[in-house]
């Protein structure tokens, strides 16, 4: 290899380091174009997208309590007004909203101002169905089921390639999800130290099928789904295993929840700390379809609150100075109805709440237009109303700090004017 090529090459990161060490028989083609691709020495910008599946009540995880029609609406369910110096009441946050108290755990990054929240926020859709808004909401066209690619995909390949990293877009789970289906290439993984070629159908025209291409020597154990050509399949597993993200313990004293979701964002954490190109991952968190004994300050929702705000803060503590480059979004496809139903719970919904954080995020401050829980303001009667676009706010965080073109078609039908951004980054 010409010398200047080997330096950079060298200048790679972790999967660059271990090529020249693990015995692969030469330097896989991907990590060659890395070597070259332009800024590569430079910490990528990452996108941490977390999908709260289920509907959430985002009335409950962000109270308004400084609404006056929100307690008479919630009856039982109603989280208990901020009560200065008594614990287990909403923890308020600028006199008017305020996390649920299970929320504790991102107070301080509130008060860092490295937390936002976008508030009566949702799709333009009014579909009560689950699947299709989620359907429509990884596919970012609103009432369009025909869509083929999500918009996540779709941003990464307006993207210059950086190199092209096989883990530049990794989901934690069995399937890749709707969101990053496309042409631009993106692994599904259920566990990073079991890493291994499962056989599917491959995104880009023309790619080897892995089935017929690696099945046969991996006849135990092929758990995982990665689509990318069949010879950089086979190289990215290789590759994997020698830089061994797993032996990336959690730092500076950070404890993820037990569970598939802490599990999840443990392990987006030590991919990121291998430096093996991740520009974008997901993972999802279940269980918010809310409709009987949902709780107030206690409960089934409390419990799922808790498991997300320690999630998030872990993994902001576990990252450090590694947030400066990473954003995370929450979403979820629908609220839930302002009134309590006859269960003591809620009903599937219209707008709810979204979670900013990171690094780059205007943090500190509830984002968007609040439309208000008086009857004659609700949505059909019963919902808080949307007023934040979710395609607007996922394309501020995909231009602003991705660095998608702004000309890129990734929201098909939106207006392509910035007007509509909440103003979520810094």
């Amino acid at each position: 290899m010409h010398e200047c090529t080997r330096r950079s090459f060298m200048k790679g990161g972790a999967l660059a380091a271990v090529a020249l060490t693990a015995g692969l028989g030469g330097v896989p083609r991907f990590l060659l174009r890395a070597a070259y691709a332009e800024g590569r020495s430079a910490r990528p910008r990452i996108l941490i997208a977390v999908f709260q599946r289920g509907a959430l009540d985002g009335l409950s995880m962000v109270v308004p309590h400084g609404d006056p029609d929100y307690y008479p609406a919630r009856g039982s369910i109603a989280i208990a007004r901020p009560a200065a110096g008594t614990s287990g009441t909403t923890i308020d946050l600028d006199g008017f909203f305020g996390l649920h108290p299970a929320m504790e755990p991102l107070k301080a990054l509130w008060d860092a101002r490295r937390l936002a929240v976008v508030h009566a926020c949702g799709s333009p859709d009014t579909t009560r169905s689950h699947f299709d808004a989620q359907d429509y909401m990884e596919s970012g066209t609103p009432g369009i089921k025909s869509t083929g690619d999500g918009w996540l995909a779709r941003g990464l390949q307006a993207l210059p390639s950086r190199g092209a990293s096989p883990f530049r877009a990794v989901a934690m789970g069995t399937q890749l999800p709707r969101i990053l289906r496309g042409e631009a290439g993106a692994v599904a993984m259920s566990s990073v130290a079991d890493f291994d070629v499962k056989a599917g159908i491959p995104a880009m025209p023309g790619a080897v099928n892995a089935r017929r291409g690696f099945e046969s020597l991996y006849e135990r154990g092929v758990r995982d789904l990665l689509y990318g050509t069949g010879r950089e399949t086979f190289e990215a597993v290789r590759m994997l295993k020698a830089a061994s993200p797993q032996r990336f313990a959690p730092e500076n004293g950070a404890q993820y929840p037990r569970g598939r979701f802490g599990d999840s964002l443990t392990q987006i954490a030590q991919l990121i700390k291998a430096d093996v190109g991740l520009e974008v991952a997901f993972a999802d968190s279940g269980g918010w379809d809310t409709h009987a004994g949902q709780g107030n300050e206690r409960g089934a929702l409390a419990q799922r609150l808790a498991e997300l705000a320690q999630g998030l803060a872990a993994l902001d503590r576990d990252l450090g100075d590694r947030m400066a480059d990473v954003v995370v979004l929450t979403m979820s496809e629908f609220g839930r109805t302002v009134r309590e139903n006859g269960n003591r719970g809620t009903d599937h919904g219209h707008a709810t709440a979204m979670l900013v954080l990171g690094g780059p995020v205007r943090g500190g401050k509830v984002h968007g237009r609040w439309p208000g829980l008086s009857p004659e303001r609700l949505f059909e009667g019963r919902d808080l109303a949307v007023t934040t676009d979710f395609r607007h706010l996922f394309s501020e965080v995909a231009l602003g700090h991705l660095g998608v073109p702004a000309g890129a078609p990734l929201f098909p039908g939106l207006a392509g004017s910035s007007a509509g951004h909440p103003g979520v980054l810094a």
